[in-house]
This record gives C-alpha cells, sequence and structure tokens, in this order.
C-alpha cells in the first residue's frame, strides 16, 4: 500500500479549499450572503458540509477568504527596511512608504488578474449582510491590533497613542479608499476601463497616503 505524498496531498487541499471559496463568492453574489446556506455552498461545490467547515471554521469565512488585506499591512510593517534616520519621524515615513507600495501592489494585482471584476457585486453583498458588515468591522480592528503591535516592535518609542493613531489612519485611507475603487471601476470591466480604473486608483492611492505622510493641506 502506498502513501500519498504530502505535497501532493496539500495541493489538493488546497484545490478543494478554492473549488469551495469559489462556489461561494457565486452564490453570495447571486443571492445574498444571508440567503444562502452552508449545505447549499457544499452541494454547489460538491462536497460534504463537513468538509466545507474543515476549510471555514465559520460561514464568514466563505466569504472573507483572503486574509492578506487585514494582515498584510502588519507584516508589511515588519519586514520594512531599517530606517537609516536617527529620528521617529524617519523610521516611521519608511514605514509609510513600505505600506503604501503594499496597498499599490494588492490593488494592481486584483486589477490584472480580473479578481476586481466583480467588485461591486462583491461590496453591495457585504453592505446587505449585517452578519458580513460587524465581520469586516472585526477584521479591521484586528488589523489594527496586529499594526500596533507591529509598530511598537519596530520602534519602542510609538507606544500607546501614537501607534494606535497610526493604525486607525491607515484603516481608514483604506476604508476611503475601498469606497474610490467601487467608485471608478465600472460593473463588468473590460481591459481599459480597468488601465482607466489603475490611474484612478494611484491618484487617489498617492492623496491618501500623502495625507498619512503630511497631513492635511487645506
Amino acid at each position: 500500500m502506498t502513501t500519498e505524498e504530502p505535497g501532493r496531498r496539500e495541493r489538493k487541499k488546497l484545490q478543494t479549499r478554492q473549488l469551495i471559496s469559489d462556489a461561494a463568492t457565486t452564490l453570495f453574489i447571486e443571492r445574498g450572503f444571508d440567503h444562502v446556506t452552508v449545505a447549499e455552498v457544499a452541494k454547489a461545490a460538491d462536497v460534504a458540509v463537513q468538509t466545507v467547515f474543515n476549510h471555514f471554521p465559520a460561514k464568514e469565512d466563505l466569504f472573507f477568504d483572503e486574509q492578506g488585506w487585514w494582515l498584510g499591512p502588519a507584516q508589511t510593517i515588519r519586514e520594512a527596511p531599517p530606517s537609516t534616520g536617527a529620528s521617529g519621524a524617519s523610521g516611521l515615513a519608511d514605514v509609510l512608504e513600505a505600506l503604501e507600495q503594499h496597498y499599490l501592489n494588492g490593488i494592481r494585482l486584483r486589477l490584472q488578474s480580473g479578481h476586481l471584476a466583480t467588485w461591486k457585486a462583491f461590496s453591495r453583498t457585504i453592505e446587505e449582510s449585517p452578519a458580513l458588515l460587524a465581520r469586516r468591522r472585526k477584521n479591521a480592528e484586528e488589523m489594527e491590533t496586529l499594526m500596533v503591535e507591529a509598530l511598537q516592535e519596530r520602534d519602542p518609542r510609538l507606544t500607546g497613542l501614537p501607534a494606535q493613531l497610526i493604525a486607525a489612519q491607515y484603516a481608514a485611507a483604506q476604508k476611503v479608499l475601498e469606497a474610490e475603487l467601487a467608485r471608478v471601476l465600472p460593473e463588468h470591466p473590460d481591459s481599459s476601463q480597468v488601465a482607466d480604473a489603475e490611474k484612478a486608483l494611484e491618484q487617489a492611492v498617492a492623496v491618501a497616503f500623502g495625507a498619512l505622510k503630511h497631513g492635511l493641506q487645506v
């Protein structure tokens, strides 16, 4: 009796997880999150209900499958190149630069891969579901907490309010930029519209992070 290779088993698990996620996203966008059951997701993915829960502990996890947007900023802070300046302000500028690039890279990847083609429908699904709105708030709070921890690890001088304010301002900028994305991105964009949206978003990101770096200029 031969044993299946660990690498192959892991690939099969990832494929099953992606299959479930894709089936769930399609159903949620078509019918609304609150009108779809986990059993219906399992049927659409042709797996058992327990298999769904093995990969996604809660129904909301099926929708917010991608963790990068709320875990990525803290990781970016930790991986940002060390500052060459002597002041805390200089070090903070390096962090904000890294966060801006992280956000831009994420947007470009999603635009170019086509993952944002259903962004408006995705956003509407969240707005129409109290459960998803609550989970998004929870994810945002977790993102801020992790960012504060990462900032304090990077520079012990960033304790208390300064670190909390930086994290809160980033979260606010992200929320505003998501709304801008929904505004500039058509319902079903073609390649030229995606290119136009990317340019508009790059300008919006520059404005948002310029405010974080230098404060509002009025």
